[in-house]
């Protein structure tokens, strides 16, 4: 009697889904010129400084937008965008099914003499499929504004008036001037550091000078606080 000696299976291993890749640089610059450069800024440190006490409000520069999970090719750069619901913690990317699903809900493009109409056209209805609710473009070379907010169904431009008030934001983009000007909640105007920095030392320049006159008069400073 012969025996046949029992073939073994090899194991079979689970498959292990190669890893996506969601690259945190899109290979486009950050901006094209030094007035379009100093737009972004402008906007997102005074966005910065007026969210600096609230944690869950995520402020951030041309950063890579990625909506859905797996689609790697499907990604946004905004010059600057808001998300409410966020924290402040560095990420290389927005990877939006990690952040509960929230999607940015303002978005800002200012514009260089490189945007083409097309390109425009196609951020419009990236933003306005994956949910944005504000979405504001400006061209300082043509002080041109516009501005969508989303209703029931879509982004809709708005009326283009001298003033508009952001319903998320808070803050208010007056067109009345040969340039934009934005203002805080508070009504404070958006200015740079630079210009911070020129108030500041004058006014210390003043207080010093009044110190200095009362110490001529015989008053103490000191002693008037």
């Amino acid at each position: 009697m012969t025996f046949t000696k029992p073939i073994q299976s090899k194991p079979v291993l689970p498959t292990i889904e190669p890893e996506i890749d969601y690259p945190d640089d899109n290979g486009e610059p950050l901006s094209d010129n030094t007035k379009q450069l100093a737009w972004i800024i402008l906007i997102k440190t005074n966005l910065d400084a007026l969210f600096a006490e609230n944690p869950l409000i995520f402020v951030a520069g041309d950063l890579l937008w990625y909506p859905i999970e797996g689609q790697n090719k499907k990604s946004a750069a905004p010059d600057v965008m808001v998300v409410f619901g966020r924290n402040k913690d560095h990420r290389r990317s927005y990877q939006q099914w990690k952040e509960g699903n929230i999607a940015p809900q303002v978005t800002f493009e200012i514009l260089s003499h490189c945007n083409t109409s097309q390109e425009m056209e196609k951020k419009l209805m990236f933003y306005n499929e994956h949910g944005v609710e504000e979405y504001y473009i400006y061209d300082p070379d043509t002080n041109h504004f516009r501005a969508w907010v989303r209703n029931s169904i879509h982004l809709e431009l708005v009326a283009s008036d001298e003033t508009w008030i952001s319903p998320r934001l808070g803050i208010r983009f007056d067109l009345s001037g040969e340039e934009l000007q934005i203002f805080d909640s508070n009504d404070r105007l958006f200015t740079t550091y630079e210009v911070e920095r020129s108030r500041y030392e004058a006014e210390r320049s003043r207080s010093e000078a009044m110190a200095q006159k009362l110490r001529e008069l015989g008053i103490d400073p000191s002693t008037l606080l």
